[in-house]
């Protein structure tokens, strides 16, 4: 059998679940998180957290068990997906990362450290959806597949206080979707890094 490998080599394999909540569909995110479990990586696995949102003055925070892991994804993933996490030069901050839930009712992420805790949480899930958009497609270098598990429901808590608004519609193609997905064997891929 032929044609089944891709020639591409994989960045990056895991997890990349997000959470953007704005105050209407009309209105700019309020609050925008990208989580990150990584099962695979040039610098191994580990877990991350940008965070950009009001609850911290609309600055942005960065959180890690593997420092290194997250300023490669801030340079050469998010640099793609949330180009303002890419610029962020500020300290990563030392955390844990703990899961519990399930898909068919809720999944919560909690971030320990010692400045803060944060808690994510998504519910109300829709049909997941999956997404392949092969390297070169849509002006990007790399290409991704991953299992997005739209919820039409979420929330991001730090400490006791949480973030204003609600997760946005934003349909894919002809499926429902929203602004706050688990997104489940994610798989980034494309040529050699440059050095």
């Amino acid at each position: 059998m032929s044609g089944t490998v891709e020639d591409y080599k994989v960045w990056v394999t895991g997890e990349n679940s997000f959470i953007r909540l704005a105050l209407s569909d009309q209105a700019e995110f309020s609050t925008i998180a990208s989580h990150w479990r990584v099962l695979y990586s040039p610098f191994g696995p580990g877990h991350a957290l940008f965070l950009h949102s009001e609850l911290i003055g609309n600055e942005i925070l960065a959180y890690s068990d593997n420092i290194a892991l997250a300023r490669w994804l801030q340079a050469s993933i998010e640099a793609i997906i949330n180009p303002d996490f890419s610029q962020y030069s500020g300290p990563i901050i030392e955390a844990e990362f703990e899961r519990n839930g399930d898909i068919r009712s809720y999944i919560t992420e909690r971030v320990y450290s010692a400045e803060n805790d944060l808690t994510l949480t998504w519910y109300d899930f829709l049909e997941p959806i999956s997404v392949h958009a092969s390297p070169g497609s849509q002006g990007r270098k790399l290409g991704v597949t991953t299992i997005l598990i739209p919820a039409l429901k979420a929330q991001l808590s730090m400490d006791d206080d949480f973030a204003e608004g609600t997760p946005r519609s934003q349909p894919r193609e002809n499926k429902p979707s929203s602004s706050a997905c688990i997104a489940w064997s994610e798989t980034w891929l494309g040529p050699e890094e440059s050095s």
